[in-house]
């Protein structure tokens, strides 16, 4: 990624500062530590002004950062970052110090000063981050290629007798042969009853004849994500017009949702496009979930698509759409695609199949 686009996004900050009077602001959460300056490691705290540009960090990553930063003055916090915070603000003469809402309250303790006026602000770096930039959607895009990959790698090992484990790992050890340096979230694999907890865990459970099979996955590019989920069927069993029904009503919410994404929507209408599918059939109840949620350095993250939010969508957002149905006793399907949101309609950046397959 060129310098410019580290440029753009710290302008972007900037001036949104600017807008809010403050004279200087402290970026602690390292995701944002990343997509504003590009390092890579995992201590890092930025102090930002007017005039300078100051990065923290300790002797571990003096060199990293001097290697991935630029633009950036590096200090190295002797006596803990803390300390050189509280340093640079008394050498700067500030008088209203901004910070992000996530830190510990010890640290808030810790940082607060008599002749300082501390505000917290709340999502400030992550409403930029919602909205992508070029390279951003092209790692993210590979991402998605290797998570592709992964799958189709071990696709044919998905038959009855397999363990919901042994698919997991399987499907992690591809991960990582096609590049994936980091799996932020462990695999799910849940067939038959499993498959009817949408954060069920793998187990040693043997798939099954008549079984559905959700697997959750996600991929990595250059340090961003991309998240995924297919439903499979091992064979026609007892359930077999249920499950198909149930199959086909999520697969036409996957749709509905997908053709609403355009840009000025809000993320509640996307959500109840897809909600209203599954409440005529009559399984709203089976339903409890959002809609999708933002892909990038995090693989959740602004914006937030469900019935309770109202996040605007904008131009180069990217997320996922993944309704879902779940019957105790039954399992469960879910369908999950990633998309950006276009100037006219909605790109859909992941190209596995969505029709029922049967294994």
């Amino acid at each position: 990624m060129t310098d410019l686009f580290y440029q753009s996004r710290l302008a972007n900050l900037k001036e949104s500062l600017k807008k809010r009077k403050i004279d200087a602001f402290l970026v602690t959460d390292i995701h944002n530590v990343r997509y504003l300056t590009g390092f890579t490691g995992s201590s890092g705290i930025l102090f930002i002004t007017k005039e300078k540009n100051i990065f923290i960090t300790d002797f571990r990553y003096k060199e990293q950062a001097g290697k991935e930063t630029k633009d950036w003055d590096i200090v190295i916090g002797k006596g803990g970052m803390l300390k050189s915070i509280k340093a640079l603000y008394k050498k700067s003469l500030i008088k209203k110090l901004g910070f992000e809402s996530s830190i510990s309250y010890e640290f808030f303790r810790r940082l607060s000063h008599r002749d300082i006026h501390l505000k917290a602000f709340k999502g400030l770096i992550e409403k930029l981050r919602a909205v992508k930039d070029v390279t951003e959607i092209q790692s993210i895009r590979e991402a998605v290629r290797r998570a592709e990959s992964a799958f189709l790698d071990v696709k044919p090992c998905i038959r009855q007798g397999i363990r919901e484990r042994a698919i997991a790992r399987r499907l992690e050890e591809s991960l990582k042969k096609n590049g994936c340096r980091h799996i932020p979230f462990d695999i799910i694999v849940a067939s038959g009853p499993n498959a009817a907890m949408p954060h069920a865990k793998p187990t040693d459970k043997k798939l099954q004849g008549g079984d559905l099979v959700i697997i959750d996955w996600c991929g990595e590019a250059d340090g961003y994500f991309s998240d995924m989920t297919r439903t499979l069927l091992i064979g026609k069993g007892d359930n077999f017009s249920k499950q198909k029904e149930i199959y086909q009503l999520v697969l036409e919410a996957n749709r509905k949702a997908i053709s609403h994404v355009s840009i000025g929507t809000t993320s509640e209408e996307i959500d109840r496009s897809t909600r209203d599918v599954i409440k005529k059939a009559g399984y709203g109840k089976y339903f409890g979930h959002g809609t999708g949620h933002g892909v990038g350095l995090q693989v959740h993250e602004s914006p937030h698509i469900t019935w309770n939010r109202k996040d605007i969508i904008q131009e180069n957002m990217v997320f996922t759409i993944e309704p879902g149905i779940y019957i105790p006793g039954l399992g469960g399907v879910r369908i999950e695609d990633m998309v950006v949101a276009g100037k006219r309609k909605a790109e859909v950046l992941t190209t596995l199949p969505k029709k029922l397959e049967i294994l």
